[in-house]
């Protein structure tokens, strides 16, 4: 089957209209993420991310459906109360984005219309933009306090911890200019923000925070069998939503086509962060654990390099502090 944003979007309407004949607690039905953009399949693979808002508490958060091989719906369910103060959403780092830019596929009471007009008022005033990239700095220089601070002395905690400082960095610069980067094309959609923004040499400092001049094309190839090996294991017993069995391919066939693209290092994000996370999940000792530390610790993420991530962590966030006050200076705000 030849799969086209097109189909996407039937099966993301289809499903609305199932979902909302079956449950008349469903309040309202958006749609976001990478259908709403120009390239949602990478490898051919794609999800389908809906948010079901209803009228009481929502039974579960998340759930992911398979529709084919490379396609699955990522299902988020909200309760209204979320949104019961709409014009404080703009604020929100993650929801406030995806509330302005969502496509509205279900919405009788016109509650998402209200909402969606309240969180575009005034989203793009610099001093609501800065209030929401302030929360990504702010929040990375906590993380990187307590791994400068040695709160915690496993290393695996320490790695994902450490991701989690480079992801708000990064987001920090990529929400001067736009919405927070997705999971898959993360390092491929960072270069142009940091260039919207006059700053094209951020990238080449994030790549080096992830360790990428450690390694080339073959050394990210040899890599994805353990990474597999690791989705595999996770993904049978009771997985998470993120790495739900019919999200392999989503991620894998991304990977290799980056992989096979001008970018190869490009996949070093999702790669290692998905990696980190799942090994995390899995029981210590696990045999499967072995691959991910072979190839965190060639990074610099793990052993005795991982310090001098963590220095330069610092002065890259160090870059990021100044770039925001020096925005923020131009356009009259503190």
């Amino acid at each position: 089957m030849r799969i086209t944003p097109a189909l996407l979007l039937k099966v993301a309407q289809d499903t609305v209209s199932q979902r909302s004949q079956a449950n008349h607690d469903i309040l309202t039905a958006y749609l976001d993420g990478s259908l709403l953009g120009s390239e949602p399949l990478i490898g051919g693979a794609a999800d389908i991310d809906l948010f079901f808002v209803y009228n009481s508490e929502a039974i579960e958060r998340r759930e992911v459906l398979r529709v084919t091989d490379n396609v699955h719906l990522d299902i988020t369910h909200h309760s209204r109360t979320l949104y019961r103060q709409a014009r404080e959403l703009r604020l929100h780092p993650w929801l406030g984005p995806s509330i302005y830019r969502c496509k509205i596929l279900y919405d009788p009471q016109h509650f998402m219309d209200f909402t969606q007009a309240s969180v575009r008022g005034q989203f793009n005033q610099p001093d609501n933009i800065l209030a929401r990239v302030r929360q990504r700095s702010e929040r990375a220089r906590q993380i990187w306090l307590s791994l400068r601070g040695g709160e915690s002395k496993n290393e695996l905690e320490n790695c994902h911890l450490y991701m989690q400082a480079v992801e708000n960095a990064a987001n920090a610069v990529a929400s001067l200019s736009g919405p927070p980067l997705t999971e898959r094309r993360f390092l491929l959609d960072f270069p142009q923000r940091a260039k919207t923004i006059g700053h094209a040499g951020l990238h080449n400092g994030l790549l080096g925070l992830l360790g990428g001049p450690a390694v080339d094309i073959d050394v990210l190839r040899s890599w994805l069998p353990g990474w597999k090996a690791a989705f595999t294991t996770v993904s049978q017993v009771d997985p998470p939503p993120r790495f739900h069995p019919c999200r392999l391919n989503y991620y894998l066939r991304a990977l290799e086509e980056i992989l096979g693209g001008e970018q190869p290092l490009s996949m070093l994000w999702t790669m290692v962060s998905t990696w980190t996370r799942m090994v995390s999940l899995l029981p210590q000792g696990a045999p499967e654990q072995a691959a991910w530390q072979e190839a965190c610790a060639r990074l610099g993420l793990l052993g005795p390099g991982f310090s001098e991530r963590v220095d330069a962590l610092d002065s890259y966030l160090d870059t990021i502090e100044e770039i925001i006050e020096s925005w923020a200076h131009r356009q009259g705000i503190g």
